[in-house]
């Protein structure tokens, strides 16, 4: 019971908050059409009684009466439904923001990378779609158990031991809540293979992955592990499914029991003479309602016990471990410009809920002014680096200081603010071409003349061209018919959003043209090395990431990665005399091009 007030509590606050004129309406209408349903009980007693009587025209003005009242249940009802249907669809919105919230909130992304939070989130991102059912159940089942007194107060008129048939209510409820139980632990159990077979689905039926499957021939193959995947999740949805509804169907058998009771007690007291034939009429009317009023009543109090399940889930979210919040003393500006530059010491990284480090104990120098390049093979650690230089992860051991100041003195945000990124799995935001690059700097997305020449920097002019009404024109067919983009164009266009920022004090492309030919990634590397040492520039750093030596050798430094340590440090020429690990790389590669 606690759990259900404070689910009560929270969905009350959060209805209220989202348009408290249209929850008071349908309170008020869904009241009205509550207390209508005794008082046709009365009026069906009355009625008959009347009947009997040969009173025919208190008969006709009583059944008039009966329509029209069944009439304004109908109404009392729909047009509530229309109210709290729109505070729902508002309450939705706030829960989404509040998900987002809690997903983006904090100032790294490891806890994205952990099981467990993902699987909540799937959960969350499904349950909230529930939430005009939450708040249609928060009212009815208060209004129900005002309905349930009221035909209490009624039975008890005619017969005091009829107050016990509302206690017959009690199985069905307490079996309904252990139901609820065995419903949550199934879906708990199955959200794996839930988002398994979520994910097949989309691989096999997304535009970016079902051509590569088609030519695979993997499309059976896929049909046939979303088909197993969806069976074991169906199987452990089913089960719990079956002992909920067995549990149930327990409670139900005893509550029937109690009414079978009452209309035997209230038949024997109309053989005695005790009451009339109207008084056996309302009370098998009430007895009906009453049953009705419990089997409503089981079902929202199952959907506010699913509403405690969702608010739980939220607050783990909330309150999932992440960093230790900063004191205000520890907090240290992000400085203007860099004048020494950005040094690694002894940093190493291990991803949650596991032991092994992907970085050991870098020490690194990424020098103010200057373009690094960082190169290694597949799972040496780079990407990785490069998240916890942007301030997204935090090293498990170790520090990186940024002209000497540790960056977690930092505030995370004017850190996020000071540097500009394009990432190997780079975004495409199918919104307009202007929100598209304007995201990198929301301040100069209005800025036609800015927008024009990162376009023109990052070589977009022929995808400005191609788009429709040009830096307003829509990109994409996610949600509106816009211009389709190739993958190099995409990445083009991340170009151009990571060129937004005017004077980063690190601009990290990490594989920023991996959809590009070679030609054009050494076009594009020319364009963006010299940005960080131009005369009269904050001294920032330009670190790019790549596997193509051909235009890495251009950089001032090279950092060459192996297995999550710094196998090697200089330039091109330093490298190449060395013989070691980048030399054999190189020529690996150059040996590919001959």
């Amino acid at each position: 019971m606690k759990n259900l007030a404070r689910t009560a509590r929270w969905l009350l606050t959060l209805a209220w908050q989202a348009d408290r004129a249209r929850l008071l309406k349908a309170i008020v209408l869904l009241t009205l059409g509550y207390l209508a349903t005794p008082g046709i009980a009365l009026a069906l007693g009355a009625f008959t009684d009347n009947l009997l009587d040969g009173r025919l025209g208190a008969t006709f003005v009583i059944g008039v009466l009966i329509a029209l009242v069944l009439v304004a249940e109908l109404m009392m009802g729909h047009f509530a439904h229309l109210y709290y249907y729109e505070v729902g669809e508002l309450a939705e919105s706030r829960i989404n923001s509040e998900l987002i919230r809690y997903v983006n909130g904090t100032p790294g992304v490891e806890h994205l990378d952990n099981a467990k939070f993902a699987d909540t989130v799937t959960l969350v991102r499904e349950e909230i779609q529930k939430a005009r059912a939450y708040i249609e159940a928060l009212l009815q089942v208060v209004l129900l158990g005002g309905q349930l007194i009221l035909t209490t107060v009624i039975l008890a008129s005619l017969e005091p031991w009829l107050l016990l048939l509302p206690l017959g209510a009690l199985p069905p409820v307490i079996m309904g809540r252990y139901a609820q139980r065995s419903i949550d632990r199934s879906r708990d159990a199955a959200v794996e293979q839930n988002r398994l077979a979520r994910h097949l689905l989309h691989v096999a039926t997304s535009s970016s992955s079902a051509k590569e499957a088609r030519i695979l021939g993997a499309e059976a193959a896929l049909k046939r592990r979303h088909e197993r995947s969806w069976r074991e999740a169906t199987a452990k949805l089913w089960r719990g499914q079956l002992a909920g509804a067995a549990l149930r169907a327990l409670g139900q058998v005893t509550f029937a029991a109690a009414v079978c009771a009452t209309v035997y007690l209230v038949l024997l007291q109309a053989v005695r003479g005790l009451v009339t034939v109207g008084d056996v009429v309302l009370v098998i009317t009430l007895a009906v309602q009453v049953n009705a009023q419990v089997a409503a009543a089981l079902s929202v109090l199952s959907t506010l016990h699913a509403a405690g399940h969702t608010l739980r889930r939220l607050d783990s979210l909330k309150t999932w471990p992440t960093r230790e919040p900063r004191t205000p003393a520890a907090v240290r500006p992000v400085p203007a410009r860099l004048r020494h530059g950005i040094r690694l010491e002894a940093v190493s990284f291990s991803y949650p809920g596991s032991d092994r480090p992907v970085l050991r104990e870098v020490d690194l120098d990424l020098p103010a002014g200057r373009t690094v390049a960082l190169v290694g093979e597949n799972g040496a650690g780079k990407s990785t680096l490069v998240k916890l230089l942007c301030g997204l992860y935090e090293p498990t051991a170790g520090r990186i200081l940024v002209d000497g100041v540790d960056l977690r003195e930092m505030p995370p945000e004017e850190w996020r603010s000071a540097i500009s990124t394009l990432f190997q799995d780079f975004a495409r935001l199918e919104f307009t071409l202007r929100e598209n690059v304007g995201v990198g700097d929301l301040a100069r997305m209005g800025n036609d003349d800015v927008l024009t020449d990162v376009l023109g920097r990052a070589g977009a002019e022929p995808i400005v061209r191609r788009v429709p009404g040009g830096l307003d024109g829509a990109l994409g067919h996610g949600y509106t018919d816009g211009a389709e983009l190739s993958g190099g164009q995409w990445q083009t266009l991340g170009l151009a959003r990571s060129a937004l920022r005017d004077q980063p004090l690190m601009l990290v492309l990490d594989e920023p043209a991996a959809a590009l030919d070679a030609a054009a990634e050494h076009a594009t590397f020319e364009q963006y090395a010299g940005s960080a040492g131009e005369v009269g520039s904050n001294g920032g750093v330009t670190l790019f990431v790549s596997h193509r030596f051909s235009t890495v050798r251009m950089a001032d430094r090279i950092v060459v990665l192996e297995g999550g340590r710094v196998a090697e440090i200089g330039d091109h020429a330093e490298l190449l005399a060395s013989r070691g690990l980048y030399a054999d790389l190189f020529e690996l590669q150059a040996r590919s091009y001959s």
